[in-house]
Formats: C-alpha cells, structure tokens, sequence
C-alpha cells in the first residue's frame, strides 16, 4: 500500500514538472523562439518600405509576426494612439490637434520622399509651376492647352481626407485652398497611379517610390528651370515638394518595435529605402 502511495505521489511530481516546463515554454520573452506580433499600420506612401523591412526583417526573426496594413496616415496616427497599432505610419508631420489629444506620441522618421506630379505618357505638357499646378487643383485651370499641353480637358486626380500626402499637397502647394469638388479621390498612391494611366487627360500626384515607365513626372519650374522629381532632386533641395516619412510609438520604442525600426535605420534598411524609390535618412 505504502509502494502504492510513492509510486502515485511519484508520478503526480513528474506530471506537475511537465506541466511547469510546458508553462516555461508557453512564457518565453521575445527572441527565444516565441512568435510575437507588430500590428504596423497607416501611409500607404510608407508602406512598401515597411512590408520590404519586415520581410527582410524576418529572414533573421523567424518568430516575429509583422503585420503591415494601409490605410492612410491619419488611420495611422490615430491607431497608434487610441493602441490598436504598434506602430503609425505617416507620410506627413503630426497635426498640433493629434500632439495633444495623444501627447506620448514619439516620432521616427525613416527617410525622406518627394511628391511627383504625374500625367499619362502620352501628355505632352513640357513642365508646370507650383502655381500652375495650384490652378489646376484649384479647378481654374481645366485644359492641358492653358499650360502648354494638348487640347485635352484635365481630369483631376487626387487622395482622399485620410491620406498624409494629400495633407502634405494641401499644404504645401495648395496653400490651403480647396481642391475642385470635381477631383476624383483615390484611396492609395497606387490607384492614383492606376487612373492616371488608364485616362488620358489625368493628372496626380504620387510618392517618389510609384513612378515609373507607366506614367510621366511632369518636371516642376522653379525659378526658370525646369526640375524632375527625383532621389537626388530631393537631396540637394532643389525639387520643391518634398517631405519626411515617418513611423510614430506610444512612447519611446521598446522591445519588438524598436528592434524593427532599428533595422530600417541600418544600412540594411536604408538600403530598402532607396530600393523603393526613396531617400535614405542616413548613409
């Protein structure tokens, strides 16, 4: 009876060291093995640089779970801080209103981008001023002849209220003044880019990254000379609509989050940078 009684209580010990090792492993911090998750969400402009980072980030972090999402830059800021997201992705600066309603808000900016102006391949319009380019969004300027261009009516193409770049547009070349109520809103830079190829007539604009054989930069004058959208265009300074491209943490990035954005700040990253047709922040 008494044998009886050990070899029970024998197995009972051996069962509860099973379940604590299970236990053990079911708690292990990040880094050992265990699949931890990084909601990343926001900018559509940031977000092949962020897919990219997190697929090349994961060749060496097998248990990380990066979760790359659009959206637009305001979904970002405002995921980031009401913590449905790890990290916010936008491609503009915080607005004052979002510094106070969410003020632990920590921003790191991951490269640079300029704002390209894009038309179909087939539009011959040589270049166009800020201010040309403001008539046009403003919806007082409406055929490609009033600015060089073919006898064509301009079909404005534009980003919707959530998107950073558009913030940045409003700004920066509207000067606050409202876009005309006949501008086609796109949800991304890549339907943008779509509608401008598919209709003659369009004009948009798009981050450095989405230009390609399939539309035409339309160079920007600035002071007499004509100047094209470009990664070196945006270091030296002289292409006038540019911007910086940031991810934003609920406070100073720790664990998972930081090790990521470390990547992209690497040479490794940074080369992901210019690979996607933006401007590296460091060299």
């Amino acid at each position: 009876m008494a044998a009886s009684i050990h070899n029970y209580w024998m197995f009972g010990l051996a069962a509860a060291l099973i379940i604590a090792v299970l236990a053990a492993g079911c708690t292990q911090q990040p880094g050992d093995g265990q699949e931890t998750t990084l909601k990343v969400t926001g900018s559509t402009t940031v977000l092949p640089v962020a897919q990219a980072a997190a697929d090349a980030f994961g060749t060496d972090h097998a248990s990380a779970d990066i979760q790359v999402t659009g959206g637009g830059s305001s979904v970002g800021v405002q995921s980031i801080g009401e913590g449905t997201a790890d990290i916010g992705m936008s491609s503009r600066d915080l607005k004052a209103e979002e510094k106070t309603k969410y003020p632990d808000l920590v921003v790191t900016t991951i490269a640079n981008d300029g704002i390209g102006v894009i038309v179909h391949p087939e539009n011959t319009v040589s270049g166009l001023t800020i201010a040309q380019v403001k008539e046009i969004y403003a919806g007082n300027t409406t055929n490609w002849k009033e600015v060089g261009g073919p006898d064509q009516v301009i079909v404005v193409v534009g980003r919707d209220s959530a998107s950073g770049t558009r913030e940045f547009f409003f700004e920066t070349v509207m000067k606050k003044q409202n876009f005309t109520p006949t501008q086609l809103e796109k949800n991304s830079n890549g339907a943008v880019k779509q509608t401008v190829t598919q209709t003659p007539g369009a004009i948009g604009y798009v981050g450095l990254g989405y230009i390609d054989s399939e539309v035409r930069a339309v160079p920007i004058i600035v002071n007499g000379e004509p100047v094209m959208p470009s990664i070196e265009n945006v270091v030296s300074k002289t292409y006038p609509i540019s911007r910086p491209l940031i991810m934003i943490t609920q406070g100073t990035p720790a664990g998972l989050a930081k090790e990521y954005l470390d990547f992209i700040l690497s040479p490794a990253g940074q080369k992901i940078v210019a690979d996607e047709g933006f401007v590296p922040i460091t060299s």
